[in-house]
């Protein structure tokens, strides 16, 4: 079994990471949501800097972490020294001098992780949780091991992503990885939120057209945080679910082996019905459940990567 585990100096993105690992990380994961236990021998201590709000995200670290016996340091972006003006470069340096040796950050900026990595005074495993419209590799291996749980495989399984492409981390992390792993994947909702470049990774077609053939129905959220004024001011709510939301009357034209994922927050009544979140075929819940084991599984490959808490 240790030799199957995975080491890794960072986790930034999923084009790093090869299908080998992803499941060897989807194996580890579920090895602790069966009750594989593990503990540092050695004292780590992990900061969590969230810069976007988050609810799944940063909990679900903070419990990982805790459940892996490493200690959590509080940091509150809005009293940090960032507000005076203090580089995101400089805020780490100052965690890595006073010993923290894990960090977990979530960015609005683009690749902000690009900086960071491979710096001589930076002596930290780093977790990407998320940054600006760019990844969340997190959340992908997560929703990947909610499907492996579900069907076992993901060769030839149908994957539809479905809702505002173009500004989702998570759509872009999955696509790519859900690719290598030898899903058929395709893309619904509005044309005008759709970037040609996801041409590469499958098609496009009516949400209507898809739904009675698809394995997993993958929604997500419309981030009206990264649209403009304009689109914000003329979208409909009641509009954009009759056209694009999984209503329950889509549902019923699902198979009965399809399930239903949502990386949350979810806007019920909108992306899905607020009928559909907890039903049988939802993931919703399981997806959380999830988050924390995958990312016990993440946490301890870095730890491994970088020799940290006694871990090899």
């Amino acid at each position: 079994m240790t030799d199957s585990l995975v080491r890794a100096k960072a986790i930034v993105s999923m084009a790093d990471l090869d299908v080998q690992t992803v499941k060897a990380l989807v194996e580890r994961a579920e090895a602790f949501k069966n009750g594989a236990q593990l503990q540092v021998s050695s004292p780590v201590y992990a900061a969590n800097l969230f810069f976007e709000n988050s609810t799944r995200t940063h909990t679900s670290f903070d419990m990982a972490e805790r459940k892996l016996g490493v200690s959590v340091i509080d940091f509150n972006p809005q009293a940090s020294s960032m507000k005076k003006g203090e580089t995101l470069y400089d805020t780490c340096l100052t965690l890595a001098a006073i010993g923290i040796r894990l960090l977990v950050i979530r960015h609005s900026e683009n690749a902000y992780y690009k900086q960071l990595l491979n710096q001589p005074n930076l002596p930290v495993a780093l977790i990407n949780a998320g940054d600006g419209s760019g990844e969340h590799p997190s959340q992908s291996l997560l929703d990947m091991m909610t499907i492996h749980e579900s069907f076992g495989r993901f060769k030839g399984l149908k994957v539809a992503i479905v809702g505002d492409l173009n500004h989702s981390r998570v759509a872009r992390s999955n696509m790519e990885i859900l690719n290598k792993l030898g899903a058929e994947v395709y893309f619904s909702g509005p044309k005008e939120w759709y970037d040609p470049k996801f041409d590469a990774f499958g098609q496009w077609q009516p949400l209507d057209d898809l739904i009675g053939d698809m394995d997993v129905m993958m929604l997500l959220r419309v981030q009206h945080e990264r649209l403009n004024q304009a689109a914000n001011a003329s979208f409909n709510a009641d509009t954009y679910a009759q056209q694009y939301g999984l209503t329950t009357e889509r549902a019923a034209k699902m198979k009965p082996t399809t399930i239903m994922m949502h990386p949350g927050p979810i806007n019920r009544g909108v992306e899905m019905a607020s009928e559909l979140v907890e039903s049988p075929q939802s993931k919703f819940v399981t997806q959380m459940q999830n988050g924390v084991f995958m990312r016990m599984a993440m946490i301890e490959s870095v730890l491994r990567g970088n020799q940290l808490g006694g871990l090899k």
